[in-house]
């Protein structure tokens, strides 16, 4: 379900496993407590979110003055974010920005418009994956629900795997996951990575040459030429 990565006083740093809820549904234990219980804290507290298919680096609270300054640092975009993605087409282009108002579609989708009144905001590189694939890695400026997901159809590479976006796109899991952070916390630099071939049950395409080329150039995400957003 989960791998603890990072303990610190004020939060605890997780790799969640892919189809995992952060919130309890479906039957599904709840995650939060499982890992509360795993490092012996009386409760963690949620400051993001993941969707259920995405795996990888979650940020817990370990008390509430530390869940709101987390919090606040997320709101203010002080915390950099990095997703690796595997899209199952060759995208409209291979490297650039997304950028569009998000409404409600049919079912659980969202869809992107042209209007720019509150918009999502994507940058992404990619490079080359198995055949009529493609590997991307993500950087959101903002936090919508499934941003990434959206971003990547509306480029014409929508994730492997996912149900929603891609559903006629058979896979093992939906390849979306939270690769890195990188931000300040009181007075203190943190970064971590979070290498999805290092761990079991993350899904073998993350793990085929093409692909393992393509993290391993990424490891330092913070360190690619990301243009500044105005």
């Amino acid at each position: 379900m989960f791998d603890i990565l990072f303990c610190h006083p004020d939060f605890v740093v997780i790799n969640k496993h892919p189809n995992v809820s952060v919130h309890k549904d479906d039957g599904d234990s709840m995650l939060l407590q499982d890992v509360a219980k795993s490092i012996d804290e009386q409760q963690l507290y949620l400051v993001h979110r993941l969707d259920k298919m995405t795996s990888g680096l979650l940020l817990l609270a370990r008390n509430h003055l530390a869940a709101r300054e987390l919090s606040e640092l997320f709101a203010k975009r002080k915390i950099e974010k990095y997703y690796l993605a595997i899209g199952s087409k060759k995208p409209k282009k291979k490297q650039g920005l997304v950028k569009g108002d998000m409404e409600r579609s049919r079912r659980s989708s969202w869809k992107l418009l042209n209007a720019h009144t509150n918009p999502a905001i994507t940058q992404f590189f990619s490079s080359p994956s198995e055949p009529g694939e493609r590997l991307f890695i993500c950087k959101p400026y903002t936090g919508k629900t499934h941003q990434i997901r959206v971003a990547l159809k509306s480029v014409g590479s929508p994730i492997v795997g996912d149900r929603i976006y891609n559903p006629t796109n058979q896979a093992d899991r939906g390849y979306l996951h939270a690769f890195a952070l990188r931000f300040d916390f009181q007075g203190q630099s943190f970064r971590f990575v979070c290498d999805p071939r290092e761990y079991v049950g993350q899904g073998d395409k993350w793990r085929s040459e093409s692909v393992s080329i393509g993290i391993q150039t990424w490891l330092c995400p913070w360190d690619l030429p990301w243009p500044q957003i105005k």
